[in-house]
């Protein structure tokens, strides 16, 4: 699949700094690839967070992936740090 903007969300603002949300069907290894947040340019700025709800229609998965980079319209972000993965009980 591809980027959708409807599923992107800002949580919360301050000091520069925007906490987002995506929800996608996409894995995390496709979200994280340059580019996949290019149509979102002009609203992310680097260290941005992202907190995300990957691979929904599958195994889904959660976590955070950071804006790494935005230069000239191409935004990179960081590989997903999982939350929630570990459920020892």
């Amino acid at each position: 699949m591809a980027y959708n903007s409807r599923n992107l969300s800002v949580l919360a603002y301050a000091n520069g700094f925007t906490l987002w949300h995506y929800s996608t069907p996409d894995p995390a290894t496709t979200v994280d690839t340059t580019g996949y947040f290019n149509a979102a340019a002009d609203m992310f700025r680097v260290g941005d967070m992202i907190l995300a709800n990957v691979n929904t229609a599958a195994t889904p998965d959660a976590g955070v992936f950071v804006v790494r980079s935005n230069s000239a319209g191409a935004v990179n972000v960081s590989d997903l740090t999982p939350l929630g993965a570990t459920d020892t009980d």
